[in-house]
């Protein structure tokens, strides 16, 4: 562990003499943040997206700047879901719906080496082509190697310094244009029948990725991505299964079955023959690990086809699970399953956490169901009980869901759960009435409430599901690994998918996977309910960041994130109400350094800011203006002395640093 101390606020006109003096005279434990790495997209094996760095301080964090921008525009880059990694003096990310791989300079933010993988249909296919989130890296035999899987599922190995394929690894693959070495074509080691450049025929499924590999012991463990549950029609698809490679040979050493097999375990909660044509089931959150246990933590989605589960009764192991796999063999260690038979679209969006508290070596997994899941890491045992609670059947044909859900009772929930009058809007009566019409022909209920088909005999126009997505992909939670507290900003929000006929649903695509429509599907677009006032319908807070403290399973404290849109605090209906904080309803990205809980958000006219908190109270310390809002993740290290925060601004990576 490094060992941080606190640095002083010191005036800018100095700041070079008296950074020369500290060169000289202070100690080596401060000397020691020199260079502070960020070596994976979470920047360490735990996910914890925490630095030791103290450098950037309350005092002069308002001093921030813009350092350089990295401008992906020449890799086509457009989402900006890659957090870079900061590893032996250089920035390594992906970009792009090719998913080039770059080194950039961390200093100057100039490219140093990039490398693009040929041309496949392969790729051209993913829906998840410019979803990259970063890279994977070892160091082998005093060597970095960078690692990444490709949307067109091959895994490829880069040397870091100079950004060639690996000489060894892998084997040729049969493409015109592909390197004779450094590639591993990843679907060859599925067991389905595939072309090199096609992939598996559309009729069987397709299979892709969205989150880099991680290096556990020299074992490259590989996880994918399926099509978009809400974006399927047809009920057959391949399963997610997890691979495990050599790290220096590429050699392919176990496969994981997300689908338990005829004398696996949980192969009983597969009731009927769906498994063996049904799929998904993927992992493409990134993955955890404790190096020292040997096991991997891998977050799972659900089956194929969101909001239907009608061709695969059963609790259907291991959907919407949490699983421990061994990183040598792949065999299993535990498992919890969060989501029994998970038609919500509640997959599993972000890495596990892994923390050492008073309360024993830890995974805790938030969702987006609004709860997080702590396990002991090694054994699964759960740290505080988690019940199985009764919810509602559904009334759609066809469909069985199970009748209890788990829920832990601790930590409490960190948002609002279900749906309910009481958390309508009541700012005034007459805003309260006007949150009741809007609702009143939507199905409200519980966590888990079941969604409805058109034309359903209630009369009712669609089921509420809330929170729809408390936490996701764009603004994972982060954690203090010396305080052993999680902080996780989330934001109330409901889906309201109706169901169409597999029929129907089967018009909206032009190559969909599969060959046997769905009973039901989800429909494209449908009703939704609004406010006539243009306000949330829900109460505030409309974004809130909480802290947990995991030692105890207790929430230290909650507070809105951002501020209260102008559209809201200037309605002429509250002129005369103080309505307080709502928090801006934008979700954002967080980063813990050794002295703070940095996060992005905006202020009630929307300027994108960074806010600097004190992370045992949440009170905010200090802002600076950004010139863009940032996405999916946030980073900080330090490089040659100098402490920087990067920003992921869409097509470009923004670097933020104190002026030197």
């Amino acid at each position: 562990m490094i060992k941080t101390k606190r640095v002083f606020c010191l005036p800018h006109a100095n700041f070079k003499l008296i950074k020369l003096v500290l060169t000289l005279f202070i100690p080596s434990s401060v000397m020691s943040q020199d260079t502070i790495e960020w070596t994976t997209l979470g920047n360490d094996y735990a996910h914890t997206r925490s630095t030791a760095a103290t450098q950037i301080t309350p005092e002069n964090f308002g001093d921030l700047e813009v350092a350089w921008t990295w401008d992906g525009a020449s890799f086509e880059a457009q989402s900006g879901r890659s957090t870079p990694s900061l590893i032996n003096g250089k920035l390594y990310t992906v970009a792009g719906a090719r998913r080039h791989v770059v080194a950039i300079d961390p200093k100057s933010g100039a490219t140093i080496w990039s490398y693009r993988e040929p041309d496949t249909g392969r790729w051209d296919y993913s829906m998840r082509a410019d979803y990259g989130k970063g890279v994977g890296h070892a160091n082998i035999d005093g060597r970095d190697i960078i690692y990444i899987i490709s949307p067109g599922f091959f895994l490829t190995a880069l040397d870091g310094e100079t950004g060639r394929p690996i000489e060894g690894f892998g084997e040729p693959v049969p493409i015109d244009g592909f390197p004779k070495t450094g590639v591993v074509d990843l679907l060859k080691d599925l067991g389905h029948p595939f072309d090199p450049y096609e992939g598996i025929p559309l009729e069987r499924g397709y299979i892709t990725s969205s989150s880099p590999p991680i290096v556990v012991n020299d074992v490259v463990v590989v996880g994918n991505s399926a099509e978009q549950g809400y974006h399927q029609s047809r009920i057959e698809n391949v399963p997610g299964d997890i691979l495990g490679y050599d790290a220096r040979s590429g050699e392919f050493l176990w496969k994981f079955n997300v689908i338990p097999q005829p004398g696996e375990y949980g192969h009983e909660t597969w009731e009927n023959d769906a498994l063996q044509y049904t799929g998904d089931i993927s992992s493409w959150a990134p993955i955890s690990a404790d190096s020292d246990l040997n096991q991997v933590y891998i977050p799972t989605n659900g089956v194929t086809i969101d909001y239907y589960g009608g061709h695969h009764p059963g609790d259907n192991l291991y959907g919407t699970s949490l699983i421990s796999l061994d990183a040598r063999t792949g065999e299993r260690v535990w498992h919890f399953q969060m989501v029994h038979h998970d038609i919500w679209n509640f997959d599993t969006p972000t890495a596990p956490i892994l923390l050492d508290t008073k309360a024993g070596p830890l995974v805790a997994q938030a969702t987006k169901q609004g709860y997080v899941y702590v396990f002991n890491r090694e054994t699964g045992d759960p740290i505080w009980p988690i019940e199985e609670v009764p919810m509602p059947a559904s009334t759609v044909p066809g469909e069985f869901l199970s009748p209890t859900q788990p829920l832990p009772t601790k930590p409490a929930a960190f948002e609002y759960t279900g749906s309910s009058e009481e958390l309508l809007t009541d700012f005034t009566p007459e805003l309260r009435r006007q949150a009741l019409e809007a609702v009143a022909e939507f199905q409200m209920g519980p966590l888990f409430n079941p969604p409805l088909q058109a034309n359903h005999p209630s009369g009712k126009l669609a089921g509420l599901m809330c929170p729809s997505g408390a936490v996701n992909i764009t603004h994972p939670p982060v954690a203090d690994p010396v305080a052993g507290v999680m902080y996780v900003m989330s934001r109330y929000s409901c889906s309201s998918r109706r169901l169409v006929t597999g029929e129907e649903a089967d018009t909206y695509y032009d190559a969909p996977t599969g060959v046997t429509l769905s009973r039901f599907a989800a429909a494209s677009g449908g009703p939704s309910p609004r406010h006539p006032a243009g306000i949330p319908l829900w109460k505030p807070p409309y974004s809130r960041i909480t802290a947990i403290d995991l030692n105890t399973g207790d929430h230290l404290w909650m507070k809105p994130a951002g501020y209260t849109p102008d559209r809201v605090k200037n309605l002429p209906a509250l002129s005369s109400i103080d309505i307080g904080n709502t928090g801006s309803g934008a979700v954002g990205q967080m980063v813990s350094t050794g002295n703070m809980l940095i996060y992005s958000n905006v202020t009630s006219d929307g300027t994108p800011h960074l806010f600097a908190l004190d992370k045992e109270t949440g009170e905010e310390l200090a802002r600076v203006e950004v010139p863009a809002s940032t996405r999916y993740g946030m980073s900080s290290w330090v490089h040659e002395g100098d402490q920087y925060v990067i920003l992921q601004t869409g097509s470009t990576l923004t670097a933020m640093a104190l002026p030197d």
